[in-house]
């Protein structure tokens, strides 16, 4: 994939992250510097990106999204990239969803042109900035949440100020986070979208994700009762808009397979309103989260693909790696790397590619996280055991670790437990040797 078009005319320095010590290099020299992070050529830490499983991972959903019935317009805040956005778009996707109006304004200036708000914006002052910013973009198709009267009068400011005849509002039901609550909230707010004067109904939307509990059961049963209140909005949209096209969105989560089994048939009864599905993380997948929730998918059913069935779990590949630099061995068992704390994935998002011992917190860490959490040293310990994936022990400072993500580098808290010297690890990072 070539990625680097809007930046031809830019040279690249350390002021960028991840490109090392060289003064000002071309982007169209950046190939044949055939910089590797394994040799420790890039500053670190850096994120890079398995292409290979990326595409692969694309081509699996979109193949499966066409079987089901479904369309996607993948989050963009995962890699938070408009060249991710727009190869995804090129493959075949519906359009790209984003969170809120800055990320919209990353996306329509590179290009993009049917994007899917799935958030409310906020008040009069967010709709009047994002009036603003789509005034400039006369053209593109662009539909926003809304769960009350006050949600809808911000999108009517913003279809006001950008001078827009219709804006295409979705009526959002949630449970957890936003999202309508009742048939009272959301006869309010279809009553609000056609009472002003630039909205138009555009269908309905819920996010199952925040539904669900830690009690397995209990989610099924939440996440069925939410879309079956989903289905329901759609016959009172379809009732106010007989003759519109309407958008039933939902499917951000590991949950989409339930999702398209649930809402297709509504779609399809209705006979004009289309599913759009708005998974973003899955393209990318993990070692962790994705991995079990596509294990849960296998027991689900797994994936169906022209007839044939596919395991989730054995079909997507991780697709991201971190690497810093190991700075420190100071005791046996124990390596200093260099990306703080805040970079660390939840524990259970990383492979265990080597039976090490848990990490543990040094005085000079607990004194950092007093100052500065943000600034807390990360110590990875390296242990002394072969795996699949790293054939050599790692007895000195110098070679790099890297670990894979679910998504682009997030905080989360540090876990507490302590774990004996013999326990398998929740989250254990991968170690390569540096050449």
């Amino acid at each position: 994939m070539q990625f680097l078009s809007r930046w031809d005319s830019q040279r690249l320095s350390t002021t960028t992250r991840g490109i090392p010590l060289v003064d000002g290099a071309a982007t169209e020299d950046i190939g044949r510097q055939r910089w590797s992070p394994s040799r420790g050529d890039l500053a670190l830490p850096a994120l890079t990106l398995d292409e290979a499983a990326f595409a692969a991972n694309r081509d699996l959903f979109l193949r499966w999204c066409a079987s089901a019935g479904v369309s996607v317009a993948p989050h963009a805040k995962t890699p938070m990239s408009p060249e991710l956005a727009s190869s995804l778009r090129a493959a075949g996707t519906w359009g790209t969803t984003v969170a809120n109006a800055q990320q919209a304004a990353v996306l329509l200036a590179s290009g993009e042109r049917r994007l899917l708000l799935a958030n409310e914006i906020g008040g009069l002052a967010a709709g009047r900035r994002l009036g603003t910013l789509l005034s400039a973009y006369p053209d593109v198709e662009f539909h926003a949440f809304a769960d009350s009267p006050a949600a809808v009068a911000a999108l009517a400011e913003a279809a006001r100020i950008a001078g827009r005849r219709e804006l295409s509002v979705l009526v959002e039901l949630g449970a957890g986070r936003a999202g309508a609550r009742d048939r009272a909230a959301i006869e309010a707010t279809i009553a609000a979208v056609l009472a002003a004067d630039r909205l138009v109904l555009g269908g309905v939307a819920t996010y199952e994700g925040a539904a669900a509990t830690s009690d397995p059961e209990a989610t099924m049963r939440a996440i069925a009762t939410l879309l079956e209140r989903t289905i329901e909005a759609l016959a009172r949209v379809r009732a106010a808009a007989p003759q519109r096209p309407l958008i039933l969105s939902a499917g951000g989560s590991a949950y989409f397979d339930i999702v398209a089994r649930t809402l297709t048939p509504a779609a399809q009864a209705d006979g004009n309103a289309s599913v759009i599905l708005r998974s973003g993380a899955l393209f990318f997948s993990d070692h962790g989260i994705y991995a079990r929730a596509f294990a849960e998918v296998d027991r689900r059913g797994g994936l169906l693909i022209d007839g044939l069935l596919h395991s989730a779990a054995q079909s997507f590949r991780p697709a991201l790696t971190l690497w810093a630099e190991v700075l420190s061995r100071p005791e046996d068992g124990l390596a200093i790397a260099g990306f703080g704390a805040r970079r660390l994935v939840r524990p259970g998002t990383a492979r265990a590619l080597a039976r090490i011992p848990r990490w543990r917190r040094t005085a000079r860490a607990r004194r950092c996280a007093r100052r500065d959490p943000s600034q807390r040293p990360a110590r990875v310990p390296v242990g002394h055991t072969r795996s699949r994936a790293c054939s050599r022990r790692h007895h000195r400072p110098g070679h790099l670790a890297s670990l894979h993500l679910p998504r682009p580098l997030a905080r989360h808290p540090r876990p507490r437990r302590r774990w004996g010297r013999n326990a398998r690890p929740s989250h254990p990072v991968r170690l390569r040797a540096a050449r």
